[in-house]
């Protein structure tokens, strides 16, 4: 019997042939497929959204930096502000007091060196510190006491005796100057507008006003 009418042994057609090839093409195809890594597909899959996600970092990095420059020549310009506000504060305090200064020295008067200047200028400062006294008062007590003589002192009487003399236009011994002494005077017993000062001062407390006094007090 020959090998082509042997039972099960058919011979292949061209037809059988190739669709026996296309089937290993396949097969070989979906080994190779299933050989490639898992990890490797995913990161394949995976590139192109990493990409993405790279410039996302730099634009808000970007926004961020912008944010601060800005925020930054906010505080900049606050701060210039701020330091002109003070110095605008300052020159205008140092203008005040400068003023302030100009009509205290237009309000002050000059006044003469002599009985009629030193009783004006006592009683200039008297009322600015609440003291009373008159013109006259004072004038008619400083004759009687001293003559209108700044150095005038007392050698004989019981204060002299007491090592503490009286002295000056109002004859002041030097313990009532020192504790009727108005803070603005010389601390000087023969300076006359101080010893005038003080003197009413202590007229004041004692008898009311130098107006008062008519004898030794």
């Amino acid at each position: 019997m020959s090998a082509s009418s042997t039972p099960g042994h058919s011979r292949l057609t061209k037809a059988h042939k190739l669709s026996l090839a296309g089937v290993a093409t396949l097969g070989a195809a979906a080994l190779a497929f299933s050989l490639v890594p898992a990890g490797a597909a995913d990161g394949a899959a995976q590139a192109r959204p990493e990409a993405v996600v790279s410039v996302a970092p730099v634009a808000w990095s970007q926004s961020v930096k912008q944010n601060l420059n800005a925020q930054q020549v906010v505080a900049d310009q606050k701060a210039k502000d701020a330091a002109k506000a003070k110095a605008e504060a300052q020159a205008k305090k140092d203008r005040d007091q400068k003023a302030a200064a100009s009509r205290s020295a237009v309000r002050t008067p000059v006044f003469a060196n002599n009985l009629d200047g030193w009783i004006k200028e006592a009683l200039f400062i008297m009322k600015k510190e609440g003291i009373p006294g008159t013109y006259s008062g004072i004038h008619r007590n400083i004759m009687r006491e001293s003559s209108g003589n700044p150095r005038a002192i007392n050698n004989w009487d019981i204060n002299a005796r007491n090592g503490i003399p009286s002295k000056g236009l109002l004859q002041v011994i030097q313990p009532t100057f020192a504790a009727y002494h108005v803070k603005g005077t010389k601390f000087d017993l023969y300076d006359p507008v101080a010893n005038i000062v003080a003197a009413c001062n202590y007229a004041a407390d004692r008898y009311g006003s130098m107006d008062n006094v008519n004898s030794a007090y």
